[in-house]
């Protein structure tokens, strides 16, 4: 009787009858799943991907998935029922070749091409605080990273002095296994990265001392970062080339230090404008006054006029923080708060009903309105 084999239209999870665009689409999404490069040492997903590759090899052949699709199984393999054997002679299948010719190479040869040639080293990220002021006019800081450098002594290479790296003998320098192995589906091929030299394609017999043969050591370094003016909390600024060391001769990663402001005991941020409250007596807000205010560039001296009233926010132009490209500054934003005097004596207390009998109501615009208002409430 013969042995009952999965369906391949089931192998991709499609319908029998589907088309050759609907085929592909299939193979492509359970290649990218499946494939060995994705799951190393998964014997269920090699096994898998094996099954997959075997139904695409005969439905993506119009000649083949016609007679699939009127025969089953025996219209593709005629040992079909006696004891295993190839369809339509497709043994020594490579698994990899298939999934390149989609996906150009980017599993098995294209990644051992990636695996030996140049490669940057990784970024490094850091954080840095700045007080108030350094991110507003920039400054120089120092922070210190952790951060992997090649062996002085080596060059990289993980070889001892005066040695150097041997071709592997089990992947002669390909970097690349091949397993060849027979299944009901024929007989099919797979590359892996080859366990001995771990995919490099060299070894080394003589390991460098200084670094065992890793070619790179982990050092604590302090770097130097120029801060621009203006810059704002959450920020990051890149600094090239300080980061992990490369390999095969790629170049060094980079450093990106996100930027954390200290809050200041004045001054307040919002975008590249300052704000500040300025306490005033309720006098210098009656009679008007010259104020000395605080800013981010000294004292600076302001007219407020007479009658300003509580939280009056005043605005002076080009005082606040300078902008990133260099043109021009934000503004500084003065909010006045009145403060009222506490513990009066009794003839300070006098002082101030004689001068509320002098004062009358059209002097006190809000009062005036709010009283009003009231009248017209109650006398509904």
């Amino acid at each position: 009787m013969p042995e009952q084999r999965k369906d391949l239209y089931e192998a991709l999870g499609l319908q029998k009858g589907a088309s050759e665009e609907e085929i592909k689409k299939a193979y492509r999404k359970l290649a990218k799943k499946y494939h060995p490069d994705l799951n190393p040492g998964d014997k269920t997903a090699e096994e898998k991907m094996k099954e997959v590759n075997a139904a695409y090899e005969i439905l993506s052949d119009p000649e083949k998935k016609a007679r699939y699709d009127q025969f089953g199984h025996a219209g593709v393999d005629p040992s079909y029922g006696g004891g295993g054997g190839q369809y339509g002679g497709f043994e020594d299948f490579d698994l990899g070749s298939i999934f390149d010719s989609f996906f150009g190479g980017g599993f098995s040869g294209g990644q051992q091409a990636r695996r030996n040639g140049p490669r940057k080293g990784e970024n490094i990220r850091a954080g840095v605080t700045l007080a108030f002021e350094e991110a507003a006019f920039g400054c120089e800081k120092q922070i210190t990273v952790n951060r992997v450098e090649t062996c002085p002594d080596c060059g990289g290479s993980g070889a001892k002095a005066g040695t150097s790296a041997e071709t592997c003998p089990d992947c002669h320098g390909t970097g690349q296994v091949k397993n060849t192995q027979r299944t009901v589906f024929g007989v099919f091929s797979s590359t892996a990265p080859c366990s001995r030299c771990r995919g490099t394609g060299k070894v080394i017999k003589e390991p460098c001392p200084t670094c065992r043969g890793a070619g790179s050591q982990r050092k604590q370094r302090t770097i130097t970062i120029q801060i621009p003016a203006g810059i704002d909390h959450g920020q990051t600024i890149s600094v090239r080339g300080e980061g992990n060391a490369g390999q095969n001769g790629g170049s060094a990663g980079d450093i990106f230090a996100t930027v954390s402001i200290a809050p200041h005991e004045i001054f307040k941020r919002r975008g590249q404008d300052v704000m500040v409250e300025l306490p005033v007596t309720f006098v210098q807000a009656a009679l008007g006054a010259e104020l000395e205010a605080p800013s981010i560039d000294g004292k600076i001296s302001y007219n407020m006029p007479e009658g300003t009233q509580p939280d009056t926010v005043f605005r002076i132009r080009g005082k606040g923080i300078p902008n990133l490209n260099g043109r021009g500054r934000g503004d500084q934003f003065i909010k006045v708060k009145i403060e009222i005097p506490r513990n009066l004596t009794r003839e300070q207390k006098e002082i101030l009903r004689q001068f509320e009998e002098t004062v009358g109501d059209a002097q006190f615009g809000e009062k005036k309105g709010f009283f009003e208002k009231m009248k017209d409430l109650f006398n509904k």
